[in-house]
């Protein structure tokens, strides 16, 4: 199959472009490189600089693609506060663009990447797809809305669409941001490093971390898997796991007792958040394959940032 790949040059992006080459597809990328770095294609993709809001750009990539994945957009929530006509310009208007230029080219297929971070505050866990949505950040609104915007226009111009909601995916390579950073890359950091790990909240609240190679399974699945037009799909480990027990994992594969700094005066986001995946697993015929501490410790053996000290490292279990 001939695929596109929006925000292919980026973490999750690169790993999913990568995979799709090394099964045999032909791949081209298209990245604005705000975020992203080309480096991590493979040689035989390609790549191609630009906009995702430049429609003629795109009617001249989508020119025989079967399938199109969704990746582009800016991903921090902190930061979406800050500048929230930002996030609606790439992440819904982009979306539209995308779309219209889909419809022009007559591609039949688009994945579009979503987030767990439209279900907001949920008292009962995990979350399903069909608990309603409580947006808490422009990030997370703007995502819902992509959603919206893929599924209405898609029925109403005949275009099949998925949206996979994508919760916490770690992995190597993942970006170290100077501010915001995500908490695992982060944190590993941090601990190889002999610091200290501040905490937001008690240490209490709880995520679904997964694995970037099973979020990528799931995404190929997306692309051929029947009866899902007009889904969403929540990916992730479908495994709950506090901030605090997130430390307690770092600390067992790096074999070294970590000091922690709770820093109770700053929130630490939704109290709970996990993924219901029994859709996943029916309709994409998904089932995670590694644990949080074998992820964990991938990523010590195979990301140079996280190799400060890696005789330290203690025996698999």
């Amino acid at each position: 199959m001939r695929f596109l790949v929006t925000g292919g040059a980026g973490f999750l992006g690169s790993a999913l472009a990568n995979q799709l080459t090394k099964d045999g597809h032909e791949v081209r990328v298209l990245d604005d490189l705000s975020n992203g770095n080309r480096s991590r294609l493979a040689p035989e993709i390609t790549f191609i600089q630009g906009d995702i809001n430049n429609i003629p750009r795109l009617w001249s990539i989508l020119q025989g693609v079967d399938c199109v994945y969704h990746l582009a957009a800016r991903v921090s929530v902190a930061e979406s506060i800050l500048y929230p006509r930002d996030y609606n310009a790439t992440n819904v208007g982009g979306t539209v663009s995308l779309m219209e230029a889909m419809r022009d080219a007559g591609v039949r297929r688009v994945v579009l990447t979503s987030s767990g971070a439209v279900y907001g505050h949920h008292e009962q866990q995990p979350v399903h797809e069909l608990d309603p949505l409580r947006p808490d950040s422009p990030y997370a609104v703007s995502k819902w809305s992509a959603e919206q915007y893929v599924q209405t226009i898609g029925m109403l111009w005949g275009l099949e669409t998925v949206a996979l909601r994508i919760f916490n995916a770690y992995g190597p390579g993942q970006p170290l941001p100077v501010s915001h950073a995500p908490v695992i890359p982060r944190f590993l950091q941090q601990a190889v490093s002999g610091g200290s790990l501040v905490i937001h909240g008690d240490g209490t609240q709880s995520r679904d971390f997964v694995y970037v190679q099973d979020v990528v399974a799931a995404l190929v699945a997306a692309a051929t898997a029947r009866d899902v037009d007009r889904t969403v799909i929540n990916v992730g480990s479908g495994i709950e796991t506090t901030i605090a027990g997130l430390v307690e994992v770092i600390g067992s594969v790096i074999g070294r007792k970590i000091n922690l700094i709770y820093n109770k005066s700053k929130p630490g986001g939704v109290s709970r958040l996990v993924a219901d995946i029994s859709r996943a697993r029916t309709l994409l015929e998904f089932s995670p394959q590694v644990s949080l501490e074998a992820g964990l410790r991938t990523m010590l053996e195979v990301d140079p940032r996280f190799q400060t000290n890696p005789q330290s490292l203690s025996p698999a279990r």
